[in-house]
């Protein structure tokens, strides 16, 4: 049921329960009207023919019938004068005022009980009868009760036909705000109400725009967010894409390092000496230039394997993580004999080539940053596994990391943290100003597999 119909009919209902109040008032008024009417008519009747025919009762009917006959009509009351023998000798005449109407019967009945009746005897036997009349008092009540009724109804159809439009005038504005959530239920959130009359609908037009407008930003910021992230999400699956190629060059370099120039310099530092050797005694100056020769090629040789780890630890394919960093800490061990270095490790045998690259670059980048940049006197390199994570611990007593490591252009911690994050993992870094750092990371075991 719509609203408007729900309002007209509540006051549709109200009026006809006060119209029925007010005929409910009228009717017991007029009852009580008509009975005190009936009382008072028929004790003066009574009275005043009582005394006339006390009068005439010894003069017989004739002079009481002639006084009858020109008094007439009494209002609300029938006189019958009747014979010994119970002949009616005089009846009152029929009331003029109405003459011709009358009351319903179910309408008398509701507002008069039985007639009160009075009948005196005179001396020669006859009679005279006063019955209380109050059909004129009942017709007036009806007369009274249809001109409200009619004019209730006059009220009723005018203020309800007034209270009809007046609702629908006020309601004018919902239909319009109805409107407007269907159109944000569709999706065009790009909608507005427009300015809608009276202070409510005012009120809600006001709230429904701002929330409309809430909305469309939300959605906007939801969708600019989501592609955001899409975009990162391209961005680091193309920088683990670049990170894997970079690995693969480094592990083709590092490769060819080891396997081809490695084999050329130790030629080359073979043949020097040989030349060395053969030159003699008399040959100095040729002898001296192939040991200078042979001197350059083992250092370019050490220079060499002190950069192929840096590319890429070729040892993770034979020796395993645990082994690898043994060989890396023995290597940092033999450069800066004065720090302590120490290793604890807890490992499975197989880690996945991903998560055993990664955890190397983290205690690489711990030991450069802790001997070469923190001046540390003692580090301590923690891993260990549980049932579904790998943890991995770099603490140095150092000065701590610079104010500005953070700051953009950082690239060894930033690279790696990027580097953990793509496993799944979260990198962290404690610093403090002279308290030395510590480098923790964990990483799921299942993404590095």
């Amino acid at each position: 049921m719509k609203l408007r119909t729900h309002l007209n009919l509540v006051v549709a209902g109200l009026s006809a329960a006060l119209l029925s109040l007010l005929v409910w008032e009228q009717v017991d008024a007029t009852r009580s009207t008509i009975k005190e009417e009936m009382e008072a008519a028929n004790r003066v009747a009574t009275q005043v023919l009582s005394r006339v025919a006390w009068t005439y009762s010894s003069a017989g009917p004739a002079p009481l019938l002639a006084f009858l006959n020109h008094l007439g009509h009494v209002r609300a009351n029938n006189i019958t004068l009747r014979s010994s023998t119970g002949q009616v000798l005089y009846v009152s005449p029929p009331p003029t005022y109405k003459a011709g109407r009358e009351a319903p019967a179910w309408f008398a009945r509701m507002l008069v009980s039985e007639p009160a009746t009075r009948e005196f005897a005179l001396e020669d036997g006859a009679h005279l009868v006063v019955e209380a009349d109050a059909s004129r008092a009942v017709l007036d009540g009806w007369d009274d009760l249809t001109h409200l009724l009619i004019v209730s109804a006059v009220v009723m159809f005018v203020a309800n036909g007034l209270a009809f439009w007046l609702v629908g005038r006020a309601l004018e504005p919902f239909p319009v705000i109805a409107e407007g959530l269907r159109r944000i239920q569709e999706g065009d959130l790009a909608y507005r109400l427009p300015t809608l009359r009276g202070h409510e609908p005012s009120v809600i037009a006001t709230a429904f725009n701002r929330m409309g407008q809430a909305v469309e930003n939300n959605i906007q910021a939801e969708r600019k967010a989501r592609e955001a992230e899409a975009r990162l999400e391209e961005r680091r699956e193309m920088a683990r894409v670049v990170e894997q190629r970079i690995e693969e060059e480094r592990r083709l370099i590092a490769h060819e390092l080891h396997d081809e120039l490695g084999q050329s310099v130790t030629a080359i530092r073979s043949l020097a000496l040989a030349i060395a050797n053969q030159a003699g005694v008399d040959d100095t100056r040729t002898s001296e230039a192939a040991r200078l020769i042979a001197e350059e090629a083992a250092g370019l040789y050490d220079a060499m394997h002190g950069l192929i780890p840096r590319l890429t630890p070729l040892s993770l394919d034979t020796l395993g993580l645990a082994g690898t960093l043994e060989n890396l800490v023995k290597d940092w061990r033999r450069r800066h004999p004065a720090v302590v270095l120490e290793l604890e490790h807890v490992l499975p045998a197989d880690l996945g080539p991903s998560l055993a690259l990664t955890l190397y670059r983290i205690v690489q980048e711990g030991l450069i940053n802790a001997l070469r940049h923190a001046q540390a006197s003692r580090v301590q390199i923690d891993l260990h596994c549980d049932a579904d994570r790998v943890s991995v611990s770099i603490t140095d007593d150092g000065v701590g990391l610079a104010e500005d490591w953070s700051k953009p252009g950082h690239f060894g911690l930033r690279g790696l943290r990027e580097r953990v994050a793509n496993l799944g993992g979260e990198l962290n870094v404690t610093s403090g100003q002279g308290h030395g750092v510590r480098l923790a990371a964990e990483i799921p075991l299942a993404e590095g597999k």
